[in-house]
């Protein structure tokens, strides 16, 4: 278990962690039930550092805000963002043709229409952050990246990977479902104790966007690829932290 943990660990976040060694396809597919469980890693180094900010006497909210944001991002290595905008060129520049699509969100480079969706995503971010550290409200940081992620061991549950060759297909034929599920509901159940009726806004919100995206996955290309799986995780973090917003 600490392995699998590690490996997802290591995938998902910038964090030093030990090397664990030479990774099989197995192991990936034991890593992806720990998906959730690496978001609560990076729920809580969020949190943290906006603790210490407030409590410093930190004399701009925004500033500090945009200092938790700029910790989200580089915990992450921004490979969720990465993914969003891939996913955005692809989706507005494909113009509903599934093979340009692909060919599109292939593409290293980045065009206006990921620009402008980043730009938009990280404002609603970092000001709904902002929010929450005015009103001192900000202990659903710690679980708003862990239930993001929990939807990626759904992802691979229920929807076709599309990439023949990759860590993704690696996954999808490896994955243990018991385990998997288990991994997502564990997190959803804690959070119920931390956060009471607030999770169930949450829990909503991320349901909403999953439902809509996975039905737009299906229709335009008739499964997923890791950039829009990245893309789902960012405008779930980004509606959560919205919809916490009192």
């Amino acid at each position: 278990m600490w392995r699998a943990f590690l490996i997802a660990g290591r995938f998902l976040t910038r964090l030093p962690l030990p090397d664990p060694g030479a990774v099989s396809g197995p192991d990936l597919g034991r890593s992806l039930a720990f998906y959730p469980l690496v978001g609560l890693v990076i729920g809580l180094l969020v949190w943290v550092t906006g603790r210490l900010l407030v409590a410093s006497g930190f004399p701009s909210i925004d500033l500090a805000a945009v200092l938790v944001l700029v910790t989200w991002v580089w915990l992450t290595g921004g490979m969720h963002l990465d993914g969003l905008a891939d996913t955005a060129d692809a989706w507005i520049g494909g113009l509903g043709d599934r093979s340009r699509t692909l060919e599109i969100m292939k593409d290293p480079r980045s065009g206006p229409f990921a620009v402008m969706v980043l730009v938009l995503v990280l404002v609603c971010k970092w000001t709904a952050i902002a929010a929450l550290m005015g009103m001192g409200a900000t202990a659903c940081l710690v679980w708003i990246p862990a239930l993001a992620r929990a939807q990626l061991p759904i992802v691979f549950l229920t929807t076709p990977y599309l990439r023949p060759k990759g860590m993704g297909s690696d996954v999808a034929a490896h994955l243990r479902p018991v385990a998997t599920w288990s991994g997502a509901a564990h997190v959803l159940a804690i959070s119920w104790l931390f956060l009471g009726r607030q999770v169930i806004f949450l829990a909503l919100a991320t349901a909403m966007v999953f439902l809509l995206w996975r039905q737009s996955m299906m229709a335009r290309l008739g499964g997923f690829t890791g950039d829009s799986a990245g893309a789902l995780v960012e405008l779930s973090e980004a509606l959560m932290l919205v919809t916490a917003v009192p």
